[in-house]
């Protein structure tokens, strides 16, 4: 997934995380920090949030259960994935992947795991802490292999 693919996939869920947590147009722009006429925009498609916008939902709202269907999960792992792509961030441990996570691979003191939903990928450390995470596979497999 890329940056675009997912503002677009957000642009898609306002309408809905809107509704789940019931608030009017004016409430939800409000929330968002958009105007009423951006936000119904947005919800005929013919605006968008932005990276900014879609990033500012998910963290708002992630609790909503709209979005953890469509994610799988909380949208954070996914986020950063986007964010940092291409970069080496230190991240913080994790829970290990109990609930939306598959582990497809281990190797000496790490494992790389699959999203089931979002289907983007995470190494993990033997202690669950979070090397990396990308949509591409072997991005990741290239940087456990330097390690």
């Amino acid at each position: 997934m890329t940056r675009e693919e997912f503002i677009k996939q957000m642009d898609g869920q306002a309408k809905l995380v809107r509704t789940e947590y019931g608030f009017t147009q004016d409430i939800m722009a409000r929330v968002l920090g958009i105007s009423k006429k951006t936000l119904v925009e947005i919800e005929k498609g013919r605006s968008s949030l932005g990276w900014t916008g879609a990033v500012a939902l998910c963290s708002i709202f992630s609790e909503s259960q709209v979005l953890a269907g469509l994610l799988g999960g909380s949208a954070e792992d996914m986020i950063q994935a986007l964010a940092f792509q291409d970069l080496k961030p230190v991240y913080p441990k994790t829970m290990g992947g109990k609930v939306w996570w598959k582990t497809i691979e281990t190797g000496d003191g790490w494992k790389i795991q699959q999203n089931i939903i979002s289907q983007h990928y995470r190494a993990l450390d033997d202690e669950n802490g979070r090397i990396c995470s990308s949509f591409d596979l072997e991005n990741v497999r290239e940087i456990l292999s330097e390690i």
